[in-house]
């Protein structure tokens, strides 16, 4: 294998073993292998077209015009022209599937369902674009060190995305394979001086000389280097937030106390939840609680509020209280409550930071590494623990309290209240103004809430609707309260700025509403119960739920007035019964009967739910023959131009070093010149000397003195191996013939360069060639027969 073969491999080895840092994002990793040979086409193309050899901007080109009809292939062949070259619908579709890749990565948890085909676009393109920049830089320039950018990049994106766990072995695994192609392009460069040398010989003593291999000594000074990175992070905690430290859910390390969260917002997939074609269950739930209309299971609250979008502040977490948990802050010893307990069981794909959770909880017993935030009354995993397949029990308090009290109840305390009615100035003031039209005539902060709930669930005119877009920024509120279109998060939104704007302690919880009862006595929560709703704080009760959204959950009895002709929901009706219109197909939980899933009767509850067998483009086979086919077409008219150059490089390669190399090294280069020339117009006559077929081509070509001088001296070599006694090696034929094409490029039209380059007349001769060997075969083959027939007449 050449130098430049063996660097291509190790580029290609490199790029993938960068790649599966990528691994533990994605289920099943299958993906890895359609990479690796999409990869292994693009950088053979690389390989065939520095063997021609193509000019650098060509190979890289080619390359990249392969990668794309590779991913044509795959991704696109429908909307593609011929089902192989892109259009603009294939460019389209392209757009598309990157745009539900990344709203598919803000959805699901990690890992990701490989089913997804942005998602697989996205990772199968991204390792084909990376790997066409470590093949550029090492091997079709040469420079191995510059291609560790590209490497990193595609490593910090997985480092930046994992969540913890093995990053050290990714890391491991990618800094390998970076070294290796360093020491490959090494061992390249130490093989242009010559064999590559060993250790020095054993002397007749035995003893081993101390001369050292460099590229022994490279592998060292490379396994060193990667043991310090590996080592040196383990041996100084204080070294953090590098390479090596893999995302985090934000929670402080340790066991005791101490540490802080401040997660992400969950409210990001809440709008494509909703919107799921099929149901999703995403937890199981089984309670004694009497009434499942209340039971709503909150994942965390919402309480810092910038003009543009709500989030959870950052706070303290603890260790998670053994027993009982405190009592939440506010609720005072005379509000009726009820303790219930509920089991829930999350499924295998759901990956939850937060620990759903009936608020509030009075005790929990969840397995793995879980810690406690006081203020919000929730869990939160440590160190990427989550809520995939966990089974978990929850205590909590069913709190009702009275109209009357909440009507009776004192003002807050005044750091609270200035901590959860703070606005940002860039709240438009037609959400205070519309606050203050809504509530007038309320004389406390109690039939304030339950106007404002009133507002938007019955006498405002909302309607709800998930593909509503009011916008972002200061003025969606503004522009919500306008338009009077949304969903769970505008309603609630705009409900808890409002309320903040009266003065009253307001917050979001989001989590889920009530699900659907089963028949086996359990209640299904699916994608499509997620929600989020304003919590009102009221001193001597606590942090009190409102549902302020039309058509979903269940409204509190504490909110309930007797206002003629109201549309509030019957509480006792759980909120899957209140869809919004139009209407979806029913889930699978809703149509299969218990008896039906005990003989496994059941379609999957969603397309996402099982692995898909068939679904993620052609076969192995189909893509190879489809690649083959593409790469003919390709190759089909640049056919000529390759063959020409291929020729071109073997006759002006590095021959005639020795005297016994002298003539046919000088006859071939000739034979370059004189097709040079033929491609440019000037046909070649074999019947002239070589002296007279110079002056011929100086003459025609309209050549500069440089160029003449040139051609003669080819010439003149010419000459001299066909009839000196022993002809000897004249150096610089090759530029010579370098500096002809050259003159015979400078005096030709556009249209003679152009056609010279890409349908040299020359390339001919390949088909005379052929012509040659059939002929030559034939004869063979009827020189046989005669042989054959005797041989047969003897046996006989």
């Amino acid at each position: 294998m050449s130098g430049r073969a063996r660097l291509a491999l190790c580029a290609w080895a490199a790029t993938l073993m960068a790649a599966c840092s990528l691994l533990p994002l994605v289920d099943p990793a299958s993906w890895i292998l359609q990479a690796a040979f999409l990869l292994a086409v693009q950088s053979g193309v690389g390989a065939a077209a520095r063997r021609v050899p193509l000019a650098r901007p060509l190979t890289i080109a080619a390359q990249a015009v392969v990668g794309l009809v590779l991913l044509t292939l795959v991704f696109a062949r429908q909307q593609a022209l011929a089902g192989l070259v892109p259009g603009p619908q294939a460019f389209q579709h392209f757009a598309d599937l990157l745009r539900q890749g990344g709203d598919d990565i803000a959805r699901y948890a990690i890992p990701a369902p490989l089913e997804s085909d942005g998602i697989r676009l996205m990772l199968v393109g991204g390792v084909l674009v990376i790997g066409l920049l470590v093949d550029t830089l090492a091997v079709t320039f040469r420079s191995a060190a510059p291609a560790g950018l590209p490497l990193l990049a595609l490593y910090s994106v997985a480092a930046g995305l994992s969540e913890g766990g093995a990053d050290w072995l990714w890391f491991l695994v990618a800094a390998a394979g970076y070294l290796t192609l360093l020491l490959a392009e090494g061992r390249d460069r130490l093989s242009q001086w010559g064999r590559v040398f060993g250790g020095a010989p054993r002397t007749p003593g035995g003893e081993q000389g101390r001369a050292v291999a460099p590229v022994r000594t490279g592998r060292r000074i490379g396994a060193f280097a990667l043991g310090v990175a590996l080592v040196v992070p383990l041996a100084l905690p204080a070294m953090n937030g590098g390479l090596l430290n893999g995302a985090k859910t934000g929670v402080g390390s340790g066991s005791g106390g101490g540490g802080t969260i401040s997660a992400v917002n969950p409210l990001v997939s809440l709008r494509d939840s909703l919107n799921v074609d099929e149901d999703r269950q995403v937890l199981s739930v089984r309670t004694d609680a009497g009434d499942l209309s209340d039971l709503y299971l909150r994942i965390v609250s919402l309480d810092d509020f910038d003009g543009t979008t709500w989030k959870p502040s950052k706070r303290r977490v603890t260790a998670v209280p053994e027993g009982t948990l405190p009592t939440p802050a506010g609720l005072g010893p005379d509000i009726e409550r009820a303790e219930t307990r509920t089991s829930i069981t999350a499924a295998d794909w759901y990956a939850q930071d937060w620990l759903p959770m009936p608020y509030p909880p009075s005790g929990v017993r969840v397995p793995g590494n879980w810690r406690y935030e006081p203020v919000g009354m929730t869990l939160v995993g440590d160190h990427g623990q989550n809520t995939r397949g966990l089974t978990y029990e929850v205590r909590s308090l069913n709190v009702q309290p009275t109209g009357d009290q909440l009507a009776a109840a004192p003002q807050p305390a005044a750091a609270l209240k200035r901590e959860y009615t703070e606005l940002p100035d860039s709240l438009p003031e037609v959400v205070s103004r519309t606050a203050r039209e809504v509530t007038a005539g309320a004389v406390n902060p109690y039939e304030q809430a339950v106007k404002l709930q009133e507002y938007f669930a019955i006498t405002g005119g909302f309607e709800y609707d998930t593909q509503v877009n009011v916008g972002g920024g200061s003025d969606g509120i503004a522009r919500f309260l306008r338009d009077k279109q949304g969903f769970c998060v505008h309603f609630s939104f705009a409900m808890a700025a409002m309320a903040r704007s009266l003065d009253i302690p307001a917050r979001v919880a989001v989590g889920f509403a009530p699900g659907s009862p089963q028949a086996d006595g359990s209640v299904s929560v699916g994608l499509r119960d997620a929600h989020a709703w304003p919590e009102v704080y009221f001193e001597g009760v606590g942090w009190t739920r409102f549902e302020p959204t039309p058509t979903r959950g269940s409204t509190p009895s504490y909110t309930l007035t007797d206002t003629p002709g109201s549309t509030v929901p019957d509480r006792d009706l759980p909120s899957r019964n209140a869809q919004p219109e139009p209407s979806v197909a029913p889930s699978t939980s809703e149509s299969c009967t218990a008896q039906d899933k005990k003989l496994d009767a059941c379609g999957t509850e969603s397309a996402a739910a099982v692995p898909v067998t068939g679904g993620h483009g052609p076969k192995w086979y189909a893509v190879l023959a489809w690649a083959l086919g593409g790469a003919a077409v390709l190759l089909v008219p640049l056919a000529p131009m390759l063959w020409r150059l291929r020729t071109r490089s073997v006759r002006l390669g590095a021959h005639g070093r020795a005297e016994a190399d002298a003539v046919p090294h000088t006859l071939a280069v000739w034979q370059e010149l004189t097709d040079t020339a033929w491609d440019f117009g000037i046909l070649p006559e074999e019947s002239q000397t070589p002296r007279r077929a110079a002056a011929r081509i100086v003459r025609l070509g309209r050549l500069d003195p440089t160029a003449t001088a040139a051609v003669h001296r080819v010439a003149d070599a010419v000459e001299q191996v066909l009839y000196a006694p022993r002809p000897r090696p004249t150096p610089g034929l090759t530029e010579d013939v370098h500096r002809a094409s050259a003159g015979l490029r400078a005096t030709a039209g556009r249209g003679t360069r152009l056609r010279a380059r890409f349908v040299p007349r020359s390339s001919v001769r390949a088909a005379w060639a052929v012509s040659a060997r059939w002929t030559a075969l034939q004869r063979r083959a009827a020189a046989a027969r005669p042989t054959l027939r005797k041989a047969s007449g003897q046996r006989g």
